[in-house]
């Protein structure tokens, strides 16, 4: 049986501007900048301000970090249609940015790709047109790291397949010989042991080297597993001599793509930080990144127009009333996109200003074992924000200081005690880790365990299963794999 009924429920839901800043507050400032320019395509109401600024406010002091923002909530969210007399300009460079510092981007130029390298070889060779076609497609399949991981019978029935071209296997393989005789050596190889090979056939031939190709191809599974005893006893061979084939593979290229990076992926691999920590009268102080964007502003035309509209509410044809509201949305979406970044900006001051008054130390120091165990509650406790506020400011985001570029993300972490009961960041522990791991005897190197008992010694007090994680985290392969001769 269907009956209505009445029920009362509280609901909370985010408003438009809330909605514009979590989304711009995830924005590096390269992808904000492409978010203004697309908004001022898009909204005919958001323009670009003419005026310009005095230099006494692109000053940038410690104090004016400690100033509390005056703007409060109520102002920042303008529900009243006032002209744009009334309306105060947004600047995109607030007092905290610095204009005065020569931090220029080094330029780089675009270079010929990789696979425009190796087409432009094969262009060279004296090919029948089918055999070309197919170099084209073989290269065009290639990855980054310039292996070709598809076995010829799967590249032939995907040829069959997608093109209609009925490519028998033995032409593909002699195609893709063509190909592994290209520059840079090692490049069409199925994987890493013919990559590899290929290198070292191509070379001058030297009993190292022999010894080398040997390995190679009878006992690669040994030899990525470093069971070194046991190639000595198969190819009969003294510890020196291993030694000098092993150093002869540790010179290839293993991935011989990587040479070349495309003018996207060097765009993209390129960090540019989001803020500047610096030490000036023996403090840290911070400046967010200068962004090469204009200021906003509500277009005076389109203020003009609804005030002029809503003056004459009353008398308006539908047409008119049609024009009203297109406007009226448009003035209220600039206001809002305007607040919007103004709001994402305090908000990454103020998370920036929490981080580096936490990691005081660090920023003037540089010493990891500086680092404070930090989480994301610490630094919302500090700013005022919510943990998933803070969580978006250090997402994707980078601060350049005086020993590095970092990305946000890396300032924080848990905490553990030590053997006189202070607490003391993970960080470290990884820290002093990782340099046990560096001076180890490389004949010898150090178990999970014996790491264990060198922490132990140096007062750090840690399971063997945490140890075996923070190696993991570190990237650094268990000890039978650091083993050398």
């Amino acid at each position: 049986m269907i009956k209505q009924e009445l029920a009362q429920k509280q609901q909370q839901k985010l408003s438009p501007l809330q909605i514009q800043q979590i989304k711009l507050l995830e924005l590096t400032g390269l992808e904000i900048e492409d978010r203004i320019d697309r908004e001022l395509e898009e909204n005919p109401a958001l323009e670009e301000s003419s005026d310009t600024v005095s230099d006494n406010q692109d000053e940038d002091s410690f104090s004016e970090f400690e100033q509390e923002d005056n703007l409060s909530q109520e102002e920042m969210m303008l529900g009243d249609y006032r002209s744009e007399e009334d309306i105060p300009d947004y600047k995109l460079q607030q007092p905290y940015y610095t204009e005065k510092n020569n931090r220029e981007d080094i330029p780089y130029s675009e270079a010929e790709s990789f696979h425009d390298f190796l087409l432009n070889q094969l262009h060279l060779k004296d090919l029948s047109e089918d055999k070309m076609r197919l170099g084209e497609y073989l290269i065009g399949n290639m990855d980054e790291t310039g292996y070709i991981r598809q076995e010829p019978e799967v590249i032939s029935d995907d040829l069959l397949f997608q093109y209609g071209w009925e490519i028998p296997v033995s032409t593909i393989l002699e195609v893709m010989l063509i190909i592994q005789e290209m520059d840079p050596p090692g490049v069409g190889a199925a994987n890493l042991r013919e990559c590899l090979l290929i290198q070292l056939k191509r070379k001058e031939r030297t009993q190292a080297r022999t010894y080398a190709i040997r390995i190679l191809e009878r006992y690669f599974d040994a030899f990525s597993k470093k069971q070194y005893d046991k190639i000595l006893k198969s190819l009969n061979i003294n510890e020196a001599e291993l030694k000098d084939s092993i150093k002869e593979v540790t010179l290839l290229n293993p991935k011989p793509g990587n040479a070349w990076e495309s003018s996207v992926v060097t765009k993209m691999t390129q960090i540019t930080p989001d803020f500047f920590v610096e030490t000036i009268n023996g403090e840290p102080v911070f400046t967010m990144q200068e962004q090469d964007v204009p200021e906003l502003r509500v277009s005076k035309e389109y203020s003009n127009m609804l005030q002029s509209y809503s003056s004459t509410k009353g008398k308006l044809n539908s047409g008119k009333i049609e024009a009203l509201e297109f406007v009226k949305q448009k003035v209220d979406s600039a206001k809002w996109f305007i607040d919007a970044i103004n709001q994402r900006n305090t908000t990454l001051k103020k998370t920036m200003k929490a981080i580096v008054q936490i990691q005081r130390e660090f920023f003037l120091t540089g010493d990891e074992s500086n680092l404070k165990p930090m989480i994301l509650k610490d630094v919302s406790e500090r700013c005022g924000y919510d943990k998933s506020t803070v969580s978006r400011v250090s997402n994707s985001k980078y601060v350049q200081t005086n020993f590095g570029v970092y990305p946000l993300k890396y300032f924080f972490s848990e905490a553990m005690l030590n053997d006189e009961g202070e607490e003391i960041s993970t960080r470290e522990i990884k820290a002093i880790m990782k340099n046990c791991i560096g001076e180890e005897d490389k004949s010898k190197p150090l178990t999970d365990d014996l790491l264990v008992k060198e922490l132990k010694t140096k007062g750090y007090d840690v399971a063997r299963r945490t140890v075996a994680k923070y190696r993991e985290q570190l990237n650094i392969p268990v000890a039978r794999l650091r083993k050398e001769i």
